[in-house]
């Protein structure tokens, strides 16, 4: 456990229970979150989620500039709906892309997990991009990621990580729990 660790450990479960609440900060803080674990995940020689960090904050700002076209006139952030198109072809495009970052971990890097890896960032795009866009199935999506990837810290020794995706997990329920009931209430 660095100091590194810790301070990303805490700028991404801040910036996770702000988008739970769908609240415009989490996009700034998830930026710093990104950046601290870009090099955290660099010096744990885990390659994909090192990548991934950059296109975790790339995608941050996309959905910084997402949420802003999409709040309601009371200033809350509205959460749309996904086709059943949009979300088999998104979990079709996570695996399409999974194994073909897997394969290419596999081939030219010293990744000691490199499908699993390749896997999870795959799909942590899925949930991002989703994420960006309002979909309510991000949280579905971000709840299976966390769990698989709290084992996959825990065994790479990142033990402060692994347990603040197992946090992650109970955010993302919340986060979904909030949604939905922000979806209802909009229906009302």
């Amino acid at each position: 456990m660095s100091p590194l660790e810790i301070a990303a450990v805490l700028f991404s479960a801040f910036g996770v229970w702000l988008t739970g609440r769908r609240t415009m900060l989490c996009w700034p803080v998830m930026v710093i979150a990104s950046v601290l674990y870009g090099v955290v995940f660099w010096q744990a020689r885990l390659y994909a989620d090192m990548a991934l960090q950059g296109v975790f904050a790339a995608l941050s700002l996309y959905g910084w500039a997402r949420w802003l076209r999409g709040m309601a006139q009371d200033g809350a952030v509205t959460i749309r709906p996904l086709s059943a198109v949009g979300f088999w072809s998104g979990l079709g495009a996570g695996a399409v892309g999974g194994v073909a970052l897997g394969v290419l971990l596999r081939t030219t890097t010293d990744d000691p997990m490199p499908m699993l890896d390749a896997a999870l960032s795959a799909y942590s795009i899925l949930g991002q991009v989703w994420m960006a866009r309002r979909y309510l199935a991000c949280w579905w999506v971000w709840c299976a990621v966390d769990v698989l990837y709290t084992g996959l810290f825990f065994v790479r020794g990142l033990y402060l990580t692994a347990g603040l995706y197992a946090a992650f997990v109970a955010l993302a329920v919340m986060g979904f729990q909030q949604w939905r009931k922000a979806v209802a209430l909009s229906e009302v």
